[in-house]
């Protein structure tokens, strides 16, 4: 059932019952009226008529004449004028006027001290009761004056019939009005359907165009249809992303691990090959295969870190301390390369907004790379900015260092000299932790004019602005902060190792 039709239907039935409760009040209110009017009216002739009531009492208890009585009956009545009166005493009942039957059952007279309503007959009376009570002689009686209730029961049945009448009449009327009304109000919200029935998210970006109404529910609606259409919009843009990041992970890692599983392949012929290799050239094949394998796995878990770079929200940054995560790598680091000589300088915490996990795969990159590549002698340092906006870490090595004319791509995934040990994606992650960070990384000559390379990372304390463009793993990335360059550029430097 439509909404329209849902509210004519709830006025059509709510209104003649607000007329009928109305009405009901009406009736008693009509009713309580017509009694007080005629019980004034009875209230005054009781006091009017008391006294000839008494003298007509005494006349009945001292046995007067006959002749007495009836004169004292006709002053009686007379002053009655248009109420019934009943005089009860010891000697008998005197009646006259308009009253009830005198087979019809009255109330005790200390019940009917005040009007009340008696039914007989099929008509209707007021009856009021007066205590008549004479000392000399002693004679005790009561005054009864009735009152017809016709004319106030034709009044009150006359409301109830007009009450049923609008009603009944109101009923079609309500429903009818209640309907157009409801259709003219509802004609910004059809309006607001039609536009979100248009609506097509395959087509792009959803978009819902409103113009305010000046009605505060419809546009409170379209308000949140544009939000629930956002994140729709943002969802979808995240799975896209996410989908893309899938793919450039599959593509990834086919095309990288191509090489290294057929150089497992061919070793893996050689060895059940005929004739089969002698013991040194068995030991040498298998020293190629374990290669292989430490390869595909570093490059397997540095392609899945990338990736998960790609696709961190923005509320998993939170508050990290870079000085306790480069003592933590510095540890792995003296474990895996007991030979090497690692400086630290940090003289103390440096807080900053970040990825713990992203900042520690970032740092164990720089330094493997340095260890690596840089005659097994490494310097790490932090720095904070003077203002504490920002925090600096270097990592300077003793090695060939990074020419000037290849420091453009140094950050790029994939790109390695030949030679190299590494996957040429530690680099890239550096150069990626760097940009979610709203960071910077470059790599530059030492200070100090010594031979090596000398790497450098910023990042600012604050939470960073997520960047619009977080494909590393499908997209060609440079470096970042001035170290960007030509994708593709050949790179005879040394890098990471996964």
């Amino acid at each position: 059932m439509r909404l329209t039709t849902r509210i004519a239907v709830a006025v059509a039935v709510v209104v003649p019952l607000l007329v009928l409760a109305s009405g009901w009040v009406m009736v008693r209110l009509v009713t309580r009226d017509v009694h007080a009017a005629t019980d004034a009216h009875l209230r005054e002739r009781a006091a009017a008529v008391r006294p000839e009531a008494l003298s007509l009492l005494r006349a009945m208890a001292n046995d007067r004449p006959a002749s007495v009585e009836q004169a004292r009956q006709r002053r009686l009545f007379t002053s009655a004028l248009d109420v019934g009166i009943r005089v009860t005493g010891p000697d008998g009942t005197v009646t006259g006027g308009p009253q009830p039957a005198a087979s019809a059952a009255l109330p005790a007279p200390a019940d009917a001290d005040r009007p009340v309503t008696l039914t007989t007959g099929g008509r209707g009376w007021r009856a009021l009761a007066v205590p008549l009570s004479s000392p000399r002689p002693a004679a005790r009686g009561t005054l009864w004056l009735f009152s017809a209730d016709t004319a106030g029961r034709r009044q009150i049945a006359q409301v109830r019939h007009r009450v049923l009448t609008v009603a009944l009449l109101t009923a079609p009327v309500a429903g009818l009005a209640a309907w157009l009304a409801a259709v003219r109000l509802a004609r910004p919200l059809a309006a607001l359907r039609r536009r979100a029935a248009g609506v097509d998210p395959r087509a792009g970006a959803a978009r819902l165009d409103h113009t305010p109404t000046g009605v505060p529910e419809v546009d409170d609606l379209a308000r949140t249809l544009r939000t629930l259409l956002a994140r729709y919009d943002e969802q979808a843009a995240r799975a896209a992303e996410a989908l893309a990041t899938a793919r450039a992970f599959s593509a990834a890692a086919s095309h990288e691990l191509r090489t290294p599983l057929m150089g497992m392949r061919i070793n893996l012929d050689v060895l059940a090959g005929d004739p089969a290799p002698d013991a040194a050239g068995r030991a040498e094949v298998l020293a190629d295969l374990r290669d292989g394998h430490d390869r595909l796995l570093g490059l397997l878990v540095m392609l899945r870190t990338l990736a998960q770079g790609d696709l961190v929200e923005a509320d998993a940054f939170v508050p990290a301390d870079l000085a306790d995560i480069l003592d933590a790598s510095v540890r792995d680091l003296r474990r895996d390369h007991p030979g090497a000589e690692v400086s630290v300088d940090a003289p103390g915490p440096c807080p900053v907004q970040g990825w713990p996990p992203g900042l520690r795969s970032a740092v164990d990159n720089l330094l493997r790379n340095a260890v690596v590549h840089g005659a097994g002698r490494v310097e790490a340092a932090l720095h904070r900015a003077p203002d504490g906006a920002a925090v600096r870490l270097t990592v300077a090595d003793h090695g060939p260092g990074v020419p000037p004319d290849a420091r453009d791509g140094v950050f790029a995934r994939f790109r390695r000299r030949p030679g190299s040990p590494g996957s040429g994606l530690g680099l890239a992650l550096v150069g990626q932790q760097a940009a979610l960070h709203g960071g910077a990384a470059a790599v530059t000559d030492r200070p100090d004019g010594a031979p090596g390379a000398y790497f450098v990372l910023d990042l600012p304390t604050t939470v960073p602005a997520m960047p619009l463009q977080r494909d590393w793993l499908g997209g060609e990335h440079g470096g970042t902060g001035g170290a960007g360059g030509a994708p593709g550029a050949p790179q005879d430097f040394h890098k990471e190792r996964s």
